[in-house]
């Protein structure tokens, strides 16, 4: 198997480029989100397509979160097989295929789904008599990120009674997760973004309530977010993903009074070797668009002031080095601009303490797209 290590090497006996992750900085990360979900008196359901790794989900478990977030039918089966008990695909299936797969799986495990089309209602009800399975089922409603979900109100109401009455699935709830918030920089225009969910998920929880179909779960939110939901006594679940292990993108999100987002710490490096010093100036790694995913920018250099890691290739990236200060074989961290699919890139994470790897951990739902 193609891994780039064993338990005990040091970090320069590694191959690269690879991803290793600081176990210090994910357990304080993994600590801090879950004691301000206690502290607020909400559940977390951490989403796991930012690691897609079963053992970093039941690491979150164990520190009291409720369960995870999946996006893909094949994601939750992984995170299952891995051990995780109760997952929420956090979105729409529609392929008859993966439906009769999602439904045989609610049979393995607790199993929920969003849905936002009374059509597909029917047919994630007509999978779930076919499997002998029940489904639970919540309300996608749309709080303004313009993707997914129905209109707040009257339409989501309408929607809850076609889940109430479908046979095979059971009405759970709501989710108004404001996805297009979560990387906008100031904090006044994200927490009026966030204001905007909180009311229309607050309508259509009323709206529900007068009818008699009380949601039992209310969620959305994210790393960017969290505090506003948490704080608005209307959610009763947080689906926070990237703070278990932070990436450049959101190091430039501020928080109140216009500080970095620095509750959490960078735990996910993306380990790599010079390869070629040739030019004054410049160097090149072995990093390139085959390991890291520059949706969000380019990566930072990780406690190297002066270094800057500008262009990337196919297999290499380009590395301003203005004082020289790189030498052939040296190894650098890269802190990804976007950790969620620069880690669907890989097979493994590299856990490492004190300079020596810890652990080995498969990605086990990468390429879970489906």
């Amino acid at each position: 198997m193609n891994i780039p290590g064993e338990i005990g090497m040091s970090l320069e006996e590694l191959l690269t480029p690879c991803l290793v992750v600081d176990l210090d900085a994910l357990e304080r990360n993994i600590a801090r989100m879950a004691a301000y979900a206690i502290g607020q008196g909400v559940g977390l359901r951490p989403h796991a397509k930012t690691h897609k790794s079963p053992d970093i989900a039941l690491l979150q478990m164990a520190h009291g979160a409720v369960g995870v977030c999946c996006q893909k039918v094949s994601e939750a089966e992984a995170m299952v097989r891995g051990g995780v008990g109760d997952v929420l695909i956090a979105n729409q299936v529609v392929h008859p295929r993966m439906l009769d797969r999602l439904a045989r799986l609610a049979g393995e495990a607790a199993v929920g789904v969003c849905v936002d089309d009374a059509g597909n209602v029917d047919a994630l009800s007509a999978a779930a008599r076919r499997a002998r399975s029940v489904i639970d089922v919540l309300v996608e409603i749309d709080v303004g990120a313009a993707r997914c979900g129905v209109a707040p109100g009257n339409d989501a109401v309408a929607l809850a009674k076609r889940v109430a009455d479908a046979p095979g699935l059971r009405f759970a709830g709501v989710q108004g997760y404001q996805g297009s918030a979560q990387h906008v920089r100031e904090f006044s225009r994200r927490r009026a973004l966030v204001d905007k969910a909180i009311r229309d998920v607050r309508l259509t929880v009323e709206a529900l309530d007068a009818v008699g179909l009380v949601p039992r779960v209310i969620t959305g939110g994210g790393t960017g977010t969290y505090p506003l939901e948490g704080a608005s006594g209307v959610y009763t679940e947080l689906q926070c993903g990237s703070y278990v292990f932070m990436d450049a993108d959101y190091q430039r999100v501020c928080s109140e009074g216009g500080r970095p987002l620095d509750a959490f710490d960078n735990s996910l490096f993306l380990l790599t070797t010079i390869m070629s010093k040739t030019r004054s100036g410049r160097a090149v790694c072995d990093a390139g668009l085959k390991a890291h995913s520059v949706d969000s920018g380019l990566p930072a250099v990780h406690e190297h002031h002066g270094i800057r890691y500008i262009q990337a290739s196919d297999e290499h990236g380009v590395l301003e080095d203005p004082d020289d200060a790189l030498r052939l074989r040296d190894r650098l961290k890269l802190i990804p601009g976007h950790c969620d699919p620069t880690v669907n890139l890989h097979d493994w994470l590299v856990g490492l303490r004190d300079g020596r790897v810890e652990c080995l951990w498969p990605v086990a739902a990468r390429g879970a797209v489906f």
